[in-house]
This record gives C-alpha cells, sequence and structure tokens, in this order.
C-alpha cells in the first residue's frame, strides 16, 4: 500500500482558505482526510469528540505537549491551546490516506520544517491588503477595530508566504480551487 501523504493549506484570515479545502473534499478528486486538530477548550452545542475537534482537558493537552505527541500546537489565546497530534497523521498516512491541514501560519511553517519531503505546503494569498480588507468588510461579522486587527496580523502573516512550497493568489475562487488541487494532485502523484 502508498503511504498517504501531508498537504499544509495555511493563509491569513479571509484569504479563502477553508473554502478552498471544502471545495477540494468535495470534488473528491483526490483522496484526502481532514486533520482533526486537539483542542483544551469545552466543546461548543453540537461538536462531538473526535470530529470537530480532540477535546482535551487542560492537562491531558500540557501532558502530550510534555510528551511530544504534537506535531505542532499553538497558544492561540492566553491558556487557551490548538495543535495537530503526530498520531493523526502518522495513523491516516500509514493507511495510504493523503492528509490535509488547515493550520495557521507559523504552524504551517513549522509542521513543513518537521515533515520536510513528506509534506506540501501551500499559502493561500489575497490579491492584495486591500482586498482582503474589503472581504472582511463584506463579511459584516466584525467591527472595524476587529478588522484593523485582522488585517494587521495578516499583513504580518504573509511574510511568512516564501517560507512555504507554493503560493496560490485567490483572485478568482475557482480558478484558485483549480490550482490548489492541481498543486496536490502533482505532489500526492510524484
Amino acid at each position: 500500500m502508498k503511504q498517504g501523504k501531508v498537504i499544509i493549506i495555511s493563509a491569513p484570515s479571509g484569504c479563502g482558505k477553508s473554502t478552498i479545502i471544502g471545495a477540494l473534499m468535495e470534488r473528491g478528486n483526490v483522496d484526502l482526510e481532514f486533520s482533526v486538530s486537539a483542542t483544551n477548550r469545552a466543546p461548543r452545542a453540537g461538536e462531538r469528540d473526535g470530529v470537530n475537534y480532540h477535546f482535551l482537558t487542560d492537562r491531558q493537552f500540557r501532558d502530550k505537549i510534555a510528551q511530544g505527541a504534537f506535531v505542532e500546537y499553538e497558544e492561540v489565546y492566553p491558556g487557551r491551546f490548538y495543535g495537530t497530534l503526530s498520531s493523526e497523521l502518522d495513523e491516516r498516512c500509514r493507511a495510504g490516506h493523503n492528509v490535509i491541514l488547515d493550520i495557521d501560519v507559523k504552524g504551517g511553517v513549522n509542521v513543513k520544517r518537521m515533515l520536510g519531503d513528506e509534506a506540501i505546503s501551500i499559502f493561500i494569498m489575497p490579491p492584495s491588503v486591500e482586498e482582503l480588507r474589503r472581504r472582511l468588510e463584506g463579511r459584516a461579522t466584525d467591527s472595524a477595530d476587529a478588522i484593523a486587527e485582522r488585517v494587521g496580523k495578516a499583513e504580518y502573516e504573509i511574510s511568512f508566504a516564501p517560507e512555504f512550497d507554493k503560493v496560490v493568489v485567490n483572485d478568482d475562487l475557482s480558478q484558485a480551487i483549480s490550482e490548489t488541487e492541481a498543486l496536490i494532485i502533482g505532489f500526492v502523484n510524484a
């Protein structure tokens, strides 16, 4: 059986990363399984352990950090952790499935550094920072201050783009989906 590979997709908030991943999963042209992240936050209504997240207690999460059980983890807010368990990738790849990770930019860089040629890292880039601002404003879900904060964070995250294997500019969504899919197909079939 052929060993599966790891696909890392990262982007600043509002760049279409989750939409692109959803479209690729729906198309089904590549065997992709979504990596389920771990967190120490409590489940929200309707969320299920092992489906939405691996829900761990604070103690369990910290123990797994100490055991080196994560490929990557981040303290996103004080005391609030999210991470990718090594076992999540190992089991799926050994079974021959390709695993797609939807992770933050720093996490993406760290996982690529750890896995090397066993993974491809793809950075989804907005056409411009100004366009990103327009998209976030168009969502009408954040205050002006929150949008300014997200745009500022996006500018910082964009500085990591050169550390990724490939950059896909999401100017036209269907084109960005097709381009990302072609990169993944080329990688898994290499």
